[in-house]
């Protein structure tokens, strides 16, 4: 089994108090926690091993959306603060686990990503709408999580998963999937967010493509060309012969 964490504990000392902090890095569970009560258990022996408020680093693509849920679940348990901090990216399952934070903060050049649940499947129609069902269910369960830090609307969330959503550090902080963003010693800076924050949407990108593609393409109607008639220019002739 490859874990895609890794904790450092720091003992106290006459200045400073015990530290707990765990790094999630990679591909969220390569080998699915689906119907694995061994992974979830060492996971959770690890996090109850210890006691205190905790710091949670996140650099991650995503990944198991079984495994970040049940992560989800146990960091939400945690007695302690959780002080979740983002410092490359958090896309798709990761952001999900980046909700359990107590205090979620993001590096200035840190990215979150949200996008509708997929999955594999193979059979006939019955099992296809079974597929169907099953993914609409766990896009109801991921949005709780956003629903729960955001306070954003279930509708707003929704459409943002749909367009596969890109959001910048003040992006997140306004939309309020984080609290605040890094600085130099790892708290919140004070700073004015700026005029024009980024969200990159990739069903946005596409459309307007396909928009400009259809004016160029587009044929202009057929118009009368300008000039006299023939008959004009006959009556002009007569006038002119006279």
């Amino acid at each position: 089994m490859k874990k895609f964490w890794k904790w450092k504990n720091q003992a106290a000392t006459e200045t400073a108090p015990a530290e707990r902090t765990l790094f999630l890095n990679g591909t969220i569970a390569e080998e699915s926690w689906f119907d694995d009560d061994i992974t979830p258990q060492l996971f959770k022996e690890e996090l109850m091993a210890g006691s205190g408020d905790i710091i949670v680093w996140i650099n991650s693509p995503g990944g198991d959306c079984v495994a970040a849920a049940q992560i989800y679940n146990m960091l939400m348990d945690y007695k302690g603060d959780v002080t979740v901090k983002i410092d490359g990216i958090a896309a798709s399952a990761a952001s999900v686990i980046a909700m359990a934070g107590t205090q979620v903060l993001i590096s200035p050049v840190g990215m979150i990503m949200i996008h509708n649940p997929a999955t594999i499947a193979w059979g006939d129609t019955a099992e296809m709408q079974k597929a169907i069902e099953m993914l609409a269910s766990v896009k109801d369960s991921i949005i709780n999580a956003y629903e729960i830090k955001t306070g954003l609307s279930r509708a707003k969330l929704s459409h943002l998963m749909d367009a596969e959503t890109w959001m910048d550090a003040h992006k997140a902080v306004e939309l309020g999937f984080v609290d605040g963003i890094l600085g130099r010693a790892d708290l919140p800076e004070a700073v004015e967010p700026p005029a024009v924050t980024m969200l990159y949407s990739k069903a946005a990108v596409v459309n307007s493509l396909m928009d400009k593609i259809a004016a160029k393409c587009a044929t202009k109607p057929k118009t009368e060309p300008a000039g006299r008639s023939v008959d004009s220019l006959y009556e002009r002739l007569d006038l002119l012969k006279n």
